[in-house]
């Protein structure tokens, strides 16, 4: 059977017409998944942001994730606490996100995309910034211990805060000691201390006068070798011109959260745990703000994300620093009362007010 040729562009009605259409509809069709390409690309480079989400909360009269107390009394017997006093943290994304995952965060109503810089400061590592972030938390719950103690009304005095293990002073000076002499010279202050040991040859025994719980006490304590690159000697003590009281305040959580926005509810939380009130009558309280050793309370960031942390865990009021209070208005969530507090005298009138059925003040 003889085979017939394929008509030609030229032969057919409209070929060229038809070829050259084709020609157009391929082209179209090759930029449309080049198009498609580059922009799932572009989705999914990483981009220079990272999201904030509602974190984990933790009551700080209660128990870490390894059981342990994170306020912990030694040297007393702590009050038995049954209430909520969380504190509210912010989680942060340490990964690279892509753009889709940016452009998700931002449809999101409880998360928040922000440049990375804005939490990881250029020239600063990662690792630098949360090294800053655990010092900063270390000095917040230093400051929160002196505030709730003075808010106690624990004398005020230059002494012994905290006593190292096993260290040379340990079972011979307690936390709350007031510092008189060292060497039979005076040590009432850092500076005095500080002359003293540096004058001392680590090894010998040398006699600690203290003023506990208002009476005169002389120990003999031998000093050690001091850290590397000091001169002198040391009695393995903290020490501080604060509030002391007759027991020591250890507090947790540095390996799991970092900054300084803790630091009222950690006051609050030590108040519940040696304090004569209750301050929570078994109530779910949640809150966040800086606060230094006089009991002043600053703003901190996230805090409508906190706010939605606390209240899915359970809180039914949530203090929040006044300084905070323009990012507080119109971002609370339904049924959380919010009571706004520039110090930790306030906080503690306020949730006594609260109880009392009294108005407190809101943002």
């Amino acid at each position: 059977m003889a085979r017939l040729p394929l008509p030609s562009a030229e032969r057919v009605p409209g070929g060229r017409a038809w070829a050259a259409l084709s020609r157009r509809v391929r082209t179209l069709v090759v930029a449309g998944v080049v198009f498609i390409v580059l922009f799932v690309l572009a989705l999914t480079l990483p981009v220079p942001y990272v999201i904030l989400s509602p974190g984990p909360t933790y009551n700080t009269l209660g128990s870490d994730e390894q059981g342990n107390s994170i306020i912990k009394i030694v040297g007393r017997t702590p009050n038995r606490t049954d209430g909520h006093l969380n504190l509210t943290t912010v989680s942060v994304t340490t990964q690279s996100i892509s753009a889709f995952q940016a452009f998700a965060g931002w449809l999101e109503h409880d998360e928040v995309v922000v440049p990375r810089a804005s939490v990881y400061p250029p020239g600063t590592s990662q690792k630098q910034t949360d090294q800053q972030n655990t010092q900063d938390f270390l000095s917040s719950q230093d400051s929160a211990t002196q505030a709730a103690l003075c808010e106690l009304k624990y004398p005020r005095g230059f002494g012994v805060v905290g006593v190292l293990g096993k260290g040379p002073s340990d079972g011979k000076l307690r936390s709350g000691d007031r510092l008189v002499s060292v060497a039979g010279r005076p040590a009432t202050s850092a500076k005095a201390l500080t002359a003293v040991l540096s004058t001392l040859k680590p090894g010998t025994p040398v006699p600690v006068a203290v003023v506990r719980q208002g009476k005169n006490v002389t120990t003999d304590v031998t000093v050690t070798t001091p850290p590397k690159n000091a001169k002198g000697a040391r009695l393995g003590i903290t020490v501080a011109d604060t509030c002391l009281a007759p027991f020591t305040v250890d507090l947790g959580l540095g390996n799991e959260i970092g900054g300084p926005s803790a630091g009222l509810m950690f006051a609050l939380g030590i108040m519940e745990k040696v304090g004569s009130v209750d301050l929570t009558k078994d109530r779910f309280i949640a809150g966040t703000g800086t606060i230094d050793g006089s009991g002043k309370v600053g703003p901190i960031g996230g805090i409508q994300l906190k706010m939605i942390a606390a209240k899915r865990k359970g809180a039914s009021v949530f203090l929040a620093p006044a300084g905070n209070c323009s990012d507080v208005r119109k971002a609370t969530p339904k049924g959380l009362d919010v009571v706004k507090v520039d110090s930790l005298h306030g906080a503690v009138q306020d949730l006594l007010a609260i109880e009392k059925g009294q108005p407190v003040p809101h943002c």
